[in-house]
């Protein structure tokens, strides 16, 4: 099993702890990226991902975390409330992939992979957090993803009750469980399917070109569809 880490944060407090015991459960191969140490710019808005990706100027800088992705099994994204949301390194690693989404290029590999959004905080805003990592988690085609928001109620991982740290330790046993038994056999539910469906037709004549012509040569605005065959 691959796991591939987003850290939206460079110090190693609870979300890193919380991330790192999961992998450990997971027992995979770990690559991990550090935002904002190995992504250390803003989308520019100049929408040239959605013509061609390669003409993006992060896209050099891009490139090695968009290949830990494609080659993953599993894909953990992980950051710290930081003002009821995500922090904003993790907003801007998220921003650059608006390409990669359902409505545009979506990335086929995605449909066999799971996802695990984690935020922790010293009181509340992981559920907020989570969603914004989960969005685009969804919007990319990712089959699966888990949610785990932990209330820490601490600043230091060090000084986190013993008793919650049970708690996140139940909980990381039960993801990593389902995450295991569903490798290579996990399918997008319902909601991605007709999502990607309402694409497919829309698609038929689109609004970009580059889009539309990704979608024929795919066959999928032919009745194909990426989950019936398991990519790597």
């Amino acid at each position: 099993m691959k796991i591939t880490v987003i850290y939206g944060q460079s110090h190693k407090g609870s979300t890193y702890n919380i991330a790192r015991q999961l992998c450990d459960k997971l027992n995979g191969e770990v690559t991990e990226f550090f935002l904002p140490k190995d992504l250390d710019c803003f989308c520019k808005g100049c929408t040239a991902c959605f013509t061609d990706e390669t003409k993006c100027p992060d896209y050099e800088k891009l490139r090695p975390i968009t290949e830990a992705i494609d080659n993953a099994d599993v894909i953990i994204l992980a950051s710290p409330v930081y003002v009821m949301h995500p922090t904003g390194a993790m907003k801007a690693f998220l921003d650059h992939y608006g390409y990669r989404f359902l409505v545009h290029r979506p990335e086929e590999k995605m449909f066999a992979k799971q996802a695990v959004c984690i935020s922790t905080a010293a009181g509340a805003g992981m559920k907020s957090t989570i969603k914004d990592m989960a969005d685009s988690t969804f919007f990319w085609g990712i089959a699966r993803t888990y949610r785990l928001g932990v209330a820490v109620m601490e600043t230091r991982w060090e000084m986190v009750k013993p008793a919650i740290k049970s708690k996140i330790d139940k909980k990381t046993t039960r993801i990593a469980e389902k995450i295991t038994k569903k490798v290579g056999k996990v399918k997008p539910d319902i909601k991605t399917k007709a999502f990607f469906t309402a694409m497919s037709a829309m698609q038929k004549k689109g609004f970009n070109p580059a889009d539309v012509e990704y979608w024929k040569a795919k066959g999928w605005t032919n009745g194909n569809r990426p989950w019936k065959k398991t990519q790597k």
